[in-house]
């Protein structure tokens, strides 16, 4: 495998640096945007059962807070509550479209990744295909091992290229997606607790396993 890198040539370089940036996305992102950690189950009815008590106070709503980025949405839209709906909306948009900016983080840089590195492959290609011209004008085309040779080193860097780049296009386009879906669900959530709040919507009844009773 090591021969197959080096015949290659220095353009293999920074298709090995974008294959190492986008391991380290996936796994980051993969351990970021669990739906358990961002949105945890039963938070919102923690909150509305906490609300028919009377509370949350000033501290459980900063534990809130820390908790998950929902906690914070709905922690920020609490804290805003006495000021009327509207005013109670807008603050939890604003922080949901941090939280937002947050789940998208490196989102960027991998599909950089997707998009660039066919392309370091194909110009890895042209360059060995030069290489090639020129050995053939140096020694002829009789030898047909040189050309194959030198034909199959060119063909590494796109072969390189397009393994790295179709993985991190696959896993772009799952984080994107679940990013989305996520973002729904807060959005949901924080707007049947608005509403719950100031009496538009009863709380929405949790499902009870094995049916009715």
């Amino acid at each position: 495998m090591l021969d197959i890198v080096l015949s290659g040539g220095w353009l293999m370089l920074p298709i090995l640096i974008c294959s190492l940036v986008a391991a380290g996305i996936v796994g980051e992102r993969f351990w970021t945007l669990r739906r358990d950690r961002l949105a945890p189950p039963g938070l919102v009815a923690r909150v509305q059962g906490s609300l028919k008590k009377g509370g949350p106070d000033a501290a459980q709503l900063r534990q809130l807070a820390a908790d998950s980025p929902l906690g914070r949405i709905l922690a920020t839209g609490l804290a805003n509550a006495s000021h009327g709906r509207d005013i109670m909306k807008e603050s939890i948009e604003e922080v949901a479209s941090q939280v937002v900016h947050d789940l998208e983080r490196f989102l960027n840089t991998l599909g950089t990744v997707a998009a660039i590195t066919p392309m370091l492959g194909l110009l890895g290609t042209v360059v060995g295909m030069i290489d090639v011209f020129s050995a053939i004008m140096m020694h002829g085309a009789g030898d047909t091992a040189l050309l194959a040779g030198g034909i199959s080193k060119a063909l590494i860097t796109t072969a390189a290229g397009l393994s790295v780049a179709i993985p991190a296009m696959f896993f772009h386009r799952l984080f994107v997606r679940r990013v989305v879906e996520i973002t729904i669900a807060m959005e949901q959530q924080a707007v049947s607790l608005v509403d719950m709040f100031h009496g538009d919507r009863e709380a929405v009844p949790t499902a009870t396993k094995g049916g009715k009773g």
